[in-house]
């Protein structure tokens, strides 16, 4: 009796390793995400100069920065694990922009995606290395789209991608819509590496500063 016990709680042990190891937590990691535009335009227009366009995710313990750099420029969001204060920084050319946003605009600024309901599908495949399960999400507005992800990346704060923070793992393909397009993003790699400390930082100078309730009314 006891060498059965033994042996039960052995793989009990085993098995809770395994599931330990297969949950990973993603404190620190720099995400890629290729970014490909279904316009299905003959003719070149402004969102096909975004086709080919990644985007690169910093986190950090609660923080995160998101980088979209395409042949525009370059738009990063900076979000301050501590604060929970966001920083929108736009460069395209010769101008650039610094929004700061509180923690409510952040919230305002996302507000379509609230209350995402995902219904979970039978269907999975392999992205990046990692089996994803498909998703299908309905927005409040009654629109959907659908994601891959994975169980086994779960983020310490996922209102980098406020989209998906109701998923129950990391995103690694999903489609987004830039006014009628519709936009693919598909993780090409994850970098576990540590993250430095200044990718966090913002710009002291250089910037024309805008609060959110300006950004609304100009750019």
């Amino acid at each position: 009796m006891k060498r059965i016990y033994f042996i039960a709680v052995v793989l009990f042990s085993l098995l809770s390793a395994g599931t330990v190891q297969a949950q990973r937590k993603l404190t620190e990691a720099t995400i890629t995400y290729d970014i490909v535009i279904n316009t299905n335009n003959t003719t070149p227009k402004a969102a096909d100069l975004l086709d080919g366009a990644v985007s690169v995710i910093y986190l950090k313990g609660n923080s995160s920065r998101s980088e979209m750099i395409s042949s525009l420029g370059t738009q990063s969001t900076i979000i301050d694990g501590k604060t929970g204060n966001v920083t929108i920084l736009k460069e395209y050319g010769e101008q650039k922009y610094m929004i700061n946003l509180s923690p409510a605009d952040w919230k305002e600024s996302n507000k379509k995606y609230e209350g995402v309901d995902f219904a979970y599908e039978n269907e999975f495949k392999t992205i990046a290395g990692y089996n994803c399960q498909k998703a299908t999400g309905k927005l409040a507005d009654g629109s959907s789209f659908t994601v891959y992800f994975t169980k086994d990346l779960m983020p310490v704060n996922k209102d980098f991608q406020y989209l998906n923070r109701a998923l129950p793992g990391l995103a690694m393909q999903y489609e987004a819509n830039l006014g009628k397009q519709k936009v693919t993003y598909t993780v090409s790699s994850i970098n576990f590496n540590l993250v430095p400390a200044a990718k966090f930082d913002t710009p002291k100078s250089g910037y024309r500063v805008m609060t959110y309730e300006e950004s609304k009314a100009g750019l």
